[in-house]
């Protein structure tokens, strides 16, 4: 609503201009005032016609709207004044809200198809154990992202990079045949290779001569002639990976593609990056075959694209996957750690050579835990599966408290639907570049966070069934809203802008600061006005019933679900 909004504001100040015989700027600035006093929109306009016209601003904006006569045009605005150098727009909240009211649907949120398909990359951990509390950041915030990319009309592809030639699965197979390690029993797989690799670092950590031999599966696992040890190979990146789907679907995270790295060996891929490097004279050759790159870009460390063995490394085979992924998208973005900021210009510049695709990377720092609040599961790590079950088993002890009335499998559904939601919460709140340090109190808090948001939206739900009717605009002949109504009107509007917004810098924290402001706006509304019985009855059930609606929007871009009760 507020894209219409804005563009008429632009276009009343460009027929403005066009009477005053004014130049009209290639760009009119609208933003949003800090307070409803000083109106709903606002324009600076006057400040590019000051110096030229020799007057102030606060001058020009007086001339601007004395010139305005919002008789002579279909406006939706109430009146429009001039506030020192400002211009500021009051909307008709009658008109405005029921073109509002009417738009808002259950695609609400659903901005234009742009024809742009994305390939987004996250999580893609190593598959030598489960998923630990830093990986969920990643899988969360890839997740998060593509369901905002695809609300905002793009066509997203999520993809998980399987790192199956790496020195780490190496050495699980290592434990496996030399060392004579397995897995079985009732853990899940991911965390008994996680186990296993454990036993396999220390032993070589104990026997340092026996890397070697783990070099050598690495070599021989990339010349692929070993059918039983490609299988053995498959085998326990297969076993990790079971383990870490389970974990994503427990967070409601779903993935595309699982995309093997070893696939770029076999099919020849990664022999014609090396050789395009070679032809493009930026490699250099002492033991090993490297990318040059101090020159030109000014990263003083070198690429190494193969080892003095002859085997590719991580890097070779990721500039090879992004030429891949290229091939397949308009657009690429990368959700990684910030210590693989050098790894990324490194990756960049590469892609850059070659005239490749260069990727866009989200960058986000790391997630900890507040000290005691969990211990590590037998003194190893602390898991993604930890922290999820964590979640789960302190909101189960909150809804005994709050909630006694509930029954045992009530109890454990809401109990799911909160823990996992304020995991999820807590992390897409805050913006990448800051560390997170979880704290249990705040993230299962009942007054503010996830929470609160769902219990905003049980309630609404719970007063829609309780009135047990259908609401219609045509029922609706009092308009005449107070300033919470009208409070709970502008952000209703706001949702598709905050979305466009959102999806133009790749951040969903801004999605998470808006759902949270519009759960309190409604909590206000809820516990100050009377709706069942008043005389507006139908105008506020309405309203009700649309801001359940796009809070469940809103939750759903989060991966969070809106639950009917709580």
């Amino acid at each position: 609503m507020y894209f219409k909004v804005i563009e008429q504001a632009k276009e009343i100040l460009r027929d403005t201009l066009k009477d005053l015989n004014f130049d009209i700027p290639n760009h009119i600035s609208i933003e949003f005032p800090p307070n409803s006093n000083m109106g709903d929109l606002a324009s600076n306009l006057s400040f590019e016609f000051s110096k030229k016209l020799k007057k102030s601003p606060k001058d020009i904006s007086q001339i601007i709207v004395n010139q305005i006569n919002l008789k002579q045009v279909d406006s939706i605005f109430q009146k429009i004044e001039s506030t020192g150098p400002y211009i500021n727009f009051f909307i008709d909240y009658e008109i405005f809200s029921k073109e509002l009211l009417f738009s808002i649907d259950e695609d609400y949120g659903n901005l234009k198809f742009k024809n742009l398909k994305i390939i987004l990359e996250h999580t893609s951990a190593n598959p030598n154990g489960p998923l630990h509390i830093g990986h969920i950041r990643n899988g969360i915030l890839g997740d998060c992202l593509s369901r905002l990319l695809k609300k905002s009309g793009n066509d997203v592809e999520t993809q998980y990079y399987v790192n199956d030639m790496g020195r780490q699965i190496a050495m699980v197979v290592f434990g496996f045949k030399e060392l004579n390690l397995n897995v079985g029993g009732d853990e899940k797989l991911d965390h008994q290779i996680g186990h296993l690799y454990f036993k396999v670092n220390k032993t070589l950590e104990e026997n340092p001569e026996l890397k070697s031999k783990v070099d050598m599966l690495i070599k021989e696992y990339e010349q692929g002639n070993d059918e039983d040890l490609n299988e053995t190979f498959k085998k326990y990146v297969e076993y990790a990976l079971e383990g870490v789907k389970e974990t994503l679907a427990r967070l409601n995270i779903s993935q595309d593609k699982f995309v093997w790295e070893g696939q770029f060996i076999r099919n020849g891929d990664v022999d014609k990056v090396i050789n395009n490097l070679i032809a493009s004279g930026y490699t250099k050759e002492d033991e090993v075959l490297c990318l040059d790159l101090e020159g030109r870009f000014s990263i003083e460390k070198e690429l190494v694209l193969k080892r003095s063995d002859g085997t590719s490394l991580y890097s070779t085979r990721d500039l090879a996957y992004h030429i891949n992924k290229s091939r397949l998208g308009d657009l690429l973005i990368d959700v990684l750690g910030s210590d693989h900021k050098l790894t990324t210009k490194q990756l960049s510049a590469g892609l850059e050579i070659l005239g490749e695709k260069i990727p866009e990377v989200i960058f986000y720092e790391f997630i900890t835990i507040e000290e005691g609040s969990m211990s590590s599961r037998k003194g190893i790590f602390i898991s993604a599966d930890d922290l999820i079950d964590e979640a789960i088993k302190r909101s189960k002890e909150e809804l005994k408290i709050r909630r006694p009335e509930l029954n045992p499998e009530e109890i454990d559904k809401i109990a799911k639907i909160m823990g996992i939601g304020a995991i999820r919460y807590y992390i897409a709140k805050l913006s990448p570049e800051k560390h997170i340090k979880f704290k249990w109190d705040e993230a299962l808090s009942f007054e503010k966070g996830c929470i609160s948001i769902q219990y905003a939206h049980a309630r609404g739900y719970k007063l829609l069934k309780k009135a047990n009717k259908n609401i219609s605009l045509d029922k609706i002949n009092n308009w005449n809203l107070d300033d919470l109504e009208i409070d709970l009107i502008r952000l209703l509007a706001k949702f598709p802008l905050v979305i466009k917004q959102s999806a133009e810098i790749f951040r969903v924290h801004l999605i998470a600061h808006y759902t949270q402001d519009l759960a309190t706006a409604f909590n206000k509304f809820y516990k100050s006005q009377r709706v069942i019985g008043d005389e507006n009855e139908e105008l506020r059930l309405l309203l009700v019933n649309k801001t359940m609606i796009t809070i469940k929007n809103a939750l759903d871009i989060l991966g969070i679900e809106s639950p009917e009760f709580i």
